[in-house]
This record gives structure tokens, sequence and C-alpha cells, in this order.
């Protein structure tokens, strides 16, 4: 592992444990070259994902950009944030287990507002406000109104 410091290819491991959501091994390694110290963290990928953008374009998989997007649509919300790992570790395994390689953007995005939906309707909304690219408070009133519950009038 290369050292973020220096750039020191021979990088030691001096602890390795599993981490907090247990599906990932966290490593704390040093660096000889300049006394540095920095984490690791090692997952299982199941194979490697493309994904293939509304334009055709092609570009590997990368959770740590699903990781933001998600983490900025629940900025400020009540969520614990091994639930969101959860989710995401969750997402993740969906997505490898589909048994695709290739996977659509607007699948993905469809997962993940699935997920959201179940946890918080503010990060449901705030990410959906971004997937579906509102351009006005008119498609922000739509969208909320299709989640609430139908209100008959009093007559």
């Amino acid at each position: 592992m290369r050292c973020p410091f220096c750039g020191n290819i021979d990088t030691q491991v001096k602890d390795s444990r599993p981490a907090e959501d247990h599906v990932s091994i966290r490593r704390r390694r040093f660096c000889p070259a300049c006394g540095g110290r920095f984490t690791t963290y090692e997952r299982v990928q199941l194979r490697d994902l493309v994904v293939i953008k509304s334009n055709g374009k092609r570009e590997d998989f990368d959770r740590d950009k699903l990781e933001r997007s998600i983490r900025i649509s629940m900025q400020k919300r009540p969520i614990d944030p091994e639930r969101i790992d959860q989710m995401i570790s969750g997402i993740v395994r969906r997505l490898e287990s589909m048994g695709e390689t290739d996977i659509p953007s607007k699948t993905i995005g469809e997962i993940v507002m699935e997920a959201l939906a179940r946890i918080d309707t503010v990060a449901y909304v705030r990410f959906a406000s971004v997937y579906k690219n509102f351009q006005a408070a008119d498609d922000f009133d739509k969208f909320v109104s299709e989640l609430r519950p139908d209100v008959k009038k009093e007559e």
C-alpha cells in the first residue's frame, strides 16, 4: 500500500481488525520512510461493476461516489451513521448479486431511492430532487403530493 504522505510503496501493517460494520477489515499502517501512520479498509468485491450512464457513457462503479451522494441526502438527519453504512453495503451487495456486470445508472438510482424511502422521507426527497433533476418548485410539489396519502375533502 502506497504511503499517502511520502509515496513510499513499502508500508507495514501494524494492526488488523474487523471494522465496525463487520463487512470490511480495518488496517493500521506505518511508513518506515517518513514515520506516517494511516488507516486502510479492505472489503470483499464479488465482481467489477460498470455503470452505464443515461448518455451511454460507461464508467467503473465507485462505492465512494455512491456513499457521498447518500450521505449528502442524509445531512443533518437523525440517522445513525452505522445504519447508513449498513444501507450502503446492502445496496452494493444487491448490485453485485444481480448477476450483471453492466448496470444502468437508472437501476442504481431506483435502488437507492427505495432504500432511502424506507429510512427517511426527507433524505428520499433530497436524493430524488437531484436524481430526477427537479427544475422548479412545481416538480417538488408534484413529487411530494405523490408521497402523501389521499386526503378526502370534507363536504
